[in-house]
């Protein structure tokens, strides 16, 4: 799956920010790529205080990225292409624009009050417990003065959560599901979507953890009834519709119950290995946590860069080769892998000077626009659009990289197509490898007929791993050896797919067999 941050994508009107037009006329570049599914950062209608995630209409798009009937055409085309598109759909917390917190904010006695969670004061007259919002270390509460009440908000004041306790919320919730569905839209990545559930008595985070924001904390039992009745809903339709759960819990195992018995998530974030140093001690312990944790009860999800974190370029101290090296780590592990817009240029992230930045929670340098040529408008309407470019956008376009066969583009073309063609590194299983260096993490994927090998050095100095390996390189993060037998020697941060090697038998010349 391929995540695209809409307002960085592609401009398609000439106003400097991305769009829907833009991102339909560079859908071929995904299909160039080889991705399976593309899934869109919110392109709703919002007051934009939090770029989107701070929907004030579920059911329709907002004029700054187009209308309902380019959105029908991006998916058509992608279908055309066979793209399957994913909405991000924000189900926890409305915009404090949206028509029903309007409604609600307006009395005590509205209708909707219960829409949203509201309390009265502790006896100090303050917020009703320590719960913290996301983002300034600020309550998860805002006061409000004509009704005398506190409003829950785990993340921007402007960002009201919803009251899923209320059946009829959900009821409405479901209708704007069933919106996109039946305009054919094949799933949804749901927003924060561990919090959906709420402990009614709202208990005070214990003092210890009282500093972290409570959307981190959140996993109340009542969120996974809600996910089962989602997830019936889109079983209904035709078509293997899919939910894919952004569960913010930093703990593996608490992540793992979000597939419940197979009737909730078909997909959840793990993220733990998001975070993690690009070290081989480290990513040892995520294969084997998420083989223990998740693999018995669901699908795993592998993610490197998204619209909320440091591009792992940077993370990983900016070199080409561990960004290069951490591709061919991604695309080759038992799961489903996420990729962000301008991942596979090797886009380190972007400097944001004080003077351009526009995000609250400090994000912006992720989600510079995507270059797409060397020019100085680099594709778009302008040399000056919503944000500063990437470093390096002159060179990291995709124009530039597709000319090249070496470039990092390339290498990620190289990668799907490997997992294209291999039922083993579709969904077959996966095994550590015993007996390599110390910085290098070798595993083996196999499936009935097809066995892949794939070796990750970690490490700043060439290891020889020619005891356990063998067979062709498939693929080469540095592109050297490809389609030659494996030499047995990986160069610093770099990482090999092998493939079994068709020998002749001694013993029967006219014989073919398969060895790794």
């Amino acid at each position: 799956m391929y995540q695209v941050y809409p307002r960085s994508f592609a401009d398609g009107t000439g106003d400097g920010v991305g769009d829907l037009p833009g991102l339909r006329a560079h859908l071929e570049h995904l299909s160039w790529l080889g991705v399976d599914a593309v899934w869109l950062s919110p392109i709703y209608p919002s007051p934009m205080a939090d770029f989107g995630y701070d929907v004030a209409d579920y059911c329709a798009v907002d004029p700054l990225f187009g209308t309902l009937a380019d959105l029908d055409a991006v998916v058509a085309d992608a279908h055309h292409l066979g793209i399957r598109v994913l909405l991000d759909w924000v189900p926890n917390h409305t915009s404090d624009a949206h028509p029903w917190f309007q409604a609600s904010r307006s009395s005590r006695d509205d209708p909707k009050r219960d829409w949203y969670i509201w309390r009265d004061p502790a006896p100090d007259g303050g917020p009703p417990n320590n719960w913290m919002r996301a983002w300034g270390g600020t309550p998860a509460w805002t006061f409000d003065e004509a009704s005398g009440q506190w409003y829950l908000h785990l993340f921007l004041p402007e960002q009201p959560d919803l009251n899923w306790a209320n059946p009829e919320v959900e009821v409405a919730m479901h209708a704007t599901l069933r919106f996109w569905l039946d305009r054919g839209v094949d799933g949804f990545r749901i927003d924060v979507v561990h919090a959906l559930g709420k402990d009614p008595a709202l208990p005070d985070t214990p003092a210890d953890l009282s500093p972290i924001p409570h959307a981190t904390l959140n996993d109340d039992p009542r969120t996974h009834p809600i996910l089962r009745r989602l997830r019936t809903l889109l079983d209904g339709y035709d078509g293997d519709r899919v939910m894919v759960g952004e569960v913010f819990l930093l703990d593996t195992a608490r992540v793992a119950t979000y597939y419940g018995d197979g009737d909730e998530l078909h997909l959840a974030f793990n993220f733990p290995p998001l975070f993690a140093p690009f070290t081989a001690t480290s990513w040892r312990k995520q294969l084997a946590r998420v083989e223990r944790e998740v693999a018995p009860v669901g699908w795993p999800t592998w993610v490197l860069s998204n619209h909320d974190v440091v591009r792992h370029r940077t993370r990983y101290g900016g070199d080409e080769a561990r960004a290069r090296a951490a591709a061919v780590l991604l695309l080759t592990l038992r799961g489903t892998p996420f990729l962000y817009a301008g991942e596979e240029l090797g886009l380190a992230q972007a400097e944001i000077p004080p003077e351009r930045v526009v995000d609250p929670g400090g994000r912006d340098g992720c989600r510079a626009p995507i270059p797409w040529d060397g020019t100085p408008e680099h594709g778009w309407s302008t040399t000056d659009p919503w944000l500063p470019w990437p470093p390096e956008a002159e060179r990291r376009n995709v124009a530039n990289q597709r000319e090249d066969p070496a470039s990092v583009m390339h290498l990620y073309r190289r990668l799907l197509a490997a997992r294209r063609s291999s039922p083993a590194l579709q969904d077959g299983t996966m095994e550590l490898i015993d007996g390599v260096p110390e910085d290098v993490i070798a595993w083996r994927r196999r499936s009935p007929g097809d066995e892949r090998i794939v070796a990750v050095n970690f490490g700043p100095e060439t290891v020889a791993v020619d005891a356990p390996l063998g067979g062709v390189v498939e693929v080469a993060s540095d592109g050297a050896g490809e389609g030659r037998l494996f030499t047995g020697t990986l160069g610093p941060s770099s990482a090999v797919l092998l493939r079994p090697a068709v020998t002749t038998s001694p013993a029967s010349p006219g014989s073919a067999s398969l060895a790794l």
